[in-house]
C-alpha cells in the first residue's frame, strides 16, 4: 500500500491514542498529542506515570482506554514500542504509526504479520497534519 493511502486509512477514524504522551511540552510525546488536539481529533494520552496530560485524562495502558482507539501513534523507545505493538494487536487495533525514533524491525514485523496498517520510517504525524507551536 502506498504511504498516502496508509496515512489516509490511519486518519479515517477516531479515536486516536498517543502512546508515550508526555506532560513535558518540549517532548515529542506532548507535541504529537497537542497536534491531534489542534486538529480537533478525539485523542487519549497513554502514559503509565501521568493521570492528566494537556488537560486530558491519561490511561496507563491501551487496554485501559474507555473506547478502543481506531489508531495509535507511538512515541516510545523501540523496545517499549515492541510491547505496545503486541498489546495493540491483542486488542485488535489495526492502525499503528511509529513516530521517527520509536520504530524497530521487530515491531514492524509484528505489525506486518498481524496484517496491520503500519507507518514507520517516514514522516512524523506533526509534519503530515501540520503542527503549530503554541503557548496554549
Amino acid at each position: 500500500m502506498q504511504l498516502e493511502h496508509q496515512i489516509a486509512d490511519f486518519l479515517a477514524g477516531q479515536p486516536f491514542a498517543v502512546v508515550g504522551a508526555s506532560s513535558d511540552r518540549r517532548k515529542y510525546g506532548n507535541k504529537v498529542l497537542r497536534c491531534f488536539k489542534q486538529h480537533s481529533l478525539d485523542v487519549v494520552p497513554v502514559n503509565p506515570n501521568a493521570s492528566v496530560v494537556e488537560g486530558l485524562i491519561a490511561v496507563t495502558a491501551l487496554a485501559d482506554c474507555v473506547t478502543l482507539p481506531h489508531a495509535i501513534s507511538i512515541i516510545t523507545p523501540p523496545k517499549v514500542t515492541e510491547d505496545i505493538v503486541r498489546q495493540a494487536i491483542e486488542l485488535g487495533i489495526q492502525h499503528i504509526w511509529m513516530q521517527p525514533g520509536a520504530e524497530s524491525s521487530t515491531a514492524v514485523q509484528l505489525c506486518r504479520n498481524a496484517g496491520c496498517n503500519v507507518i514507520f520510517g517516514g514522516p512524523c504525524v506533526l509534519v503530515v497534519l501540520g503542527y503549530r507551536e503554541s503557548a496554549e
